[in-house]
């Protein structure tokens, strides 16, 4: 027997939960399938915490961050969860990049300011400087396991229908809708849905038809790592590096993680991988890296307290967001790296082309 919905989630990681729960709010039935376990690591969703960096230029990026401040404070009301901590972001060592956001966030009446290497270094004692910091209180982390959570439950309080263990391994789109074949503890389901939103995550390319091209999507794993304090008192902002490209391998991001200590991570430097094919385990030359750009800017962390993590990243040339639609389908990829602080909001967009196939992303989100 065949199954009918109006809307079709497919993959139920951070972005296709929030995509649910804008759907379900708006009063729209809706079915989300994950193929992996809920609490699962195999993709980007997973983890403590993720930066809320707002240190951007483009105003595609400052408007999408704008509407996911107010859908995060949103649903930290609507289900009682903050989720949102907001300790400042410290963006430091490529000069131009500092003024140009600077500049960005003081024009649409953000707070930021820009501090010298000496009182940058005063504030954040366990952290090193070597030239002017910009830095941006409103911005902090994302309690993204607590994220993940508060969105299916927000979602399942809509009504929305979330199955986890449930793999799409067939999609075709006809004349009166999709057709998705779905395998679940060795049982078939056939489900025909009006519009699918597509959010696999390392997996998209291997699931949407041919009538959206995507641009290349390039699936890395990462090894970020937490690193443990040397003093329990120092005062942690979120932080990017952009680094001397001459002298390091990959510019690198981080932040405090209760619990268990300071994240830190180089951007964008793992090796290509199957995500179906995945060591999970640091390649040896990046987390000596790591370890050795610790020990020359962090002096506040114990470089050989390393506790790596494991995740994929799923990136377009060039970084930007892929949120699209093409018929009956809906595709939002390539967020890996920048993505989970946004979530939302790309909820949200999902959910506008879902529900209006006139509907359009800011044009660097869609596909050619």
């Amino acid at each position: 027997m065949t199954a009918r919905v109006p809307y079709l989630v497919i993959g139920a990681g951070a972005m296709g939960l929030a995509t649910t729960w804008q759907l379900a709010r708006r009063g729209h039935p809706v079915i989300a399938l994950e193929r992996f376990e809920r609490g699962h690591a195999c993709g980007a969703s997973h983890g403590a915490t993720r930066n809320f960096n707002n240190a951007y230029a483009a105003d595609h990026y400052l408007d999408l961050l704008a509407l996911a401040r107010s859908e995060w404070d949103e649903l930290s009301r609507t289900t009682g969860e903050p989720l949102l901590r907001l300790h400042g972001l410290v963006t430091h060592g490529d000069p131009a990049v500092i003024s140009t956001v600077h500049a960005a966030l003081i024009t649409r009446g953000e707070r930021a300011e820009v501090l010298t290497a000496a009182e940058a270094g005063r504030r954040w004692s366990g952290m090193r400087f070597d030239g002017d910091a910009l830095f941006t209180p409103d911005a902090g982390v994302v309690r993204a396991a607590a994220a993940l959570e508060a969105l299916e439950r927000a979602a399942r309080d809509h009504g929305a229908d979330i199955r986890f263990g449930h793999a799409v391994t067939a999609l075709e789109e006809r004349s009166d809708g999709v057709a998705v074949t779905v395998e679940a503890d060795g049982t078939r389901t056939d489900i025909v849905a009006d519009v699918v939103v597509v959010t696999a995550g390392a997996w998209t390319a291997g699931i949407l038809p041919p009538s959206l091209p995507l641009p290349r999507l390039t699936v890395t794993e990462e090894s970020p790592a937490h690193f443990m304090p040397v003093a329990t008192d120092a005062e942690w902002p979120s932080f990017n590096h952009f680094v001397d490209p001459d002298r390091h391998i990959g510019n690198v991001y981080g932040m405090p993680t209760p619990g268990e200590g300071i994240k830190v991570g180089l951007h964008l430097v793992g090796p290509v991988v199957d995500p179906d094919a995945r060591t999970f385990r640091p390649v040896p030359a990046l987390a000596d890296r790591l370890r050795d750009y610790v020990r020359e800017w962090m002096p506040g962390l114990d470089a050989d307290s390393a506790v790596p993590i494991s995740c994929t990243y799923t990136s377009t040339e060039t970084e930007d967001f892929v949120l699209d639609r093409r018929g009956r389908v809906v595709v939002g990829a390539g967020f890996s790296g920048h993505g989970f602080k946004f979530t939302p909001a790309v909820g949200a967009v999902l959910a506008d082309l879902a529900l209006d196939d006139t509907a359009r992303a800011a044009p660097p989100f869609r596909v050619p």
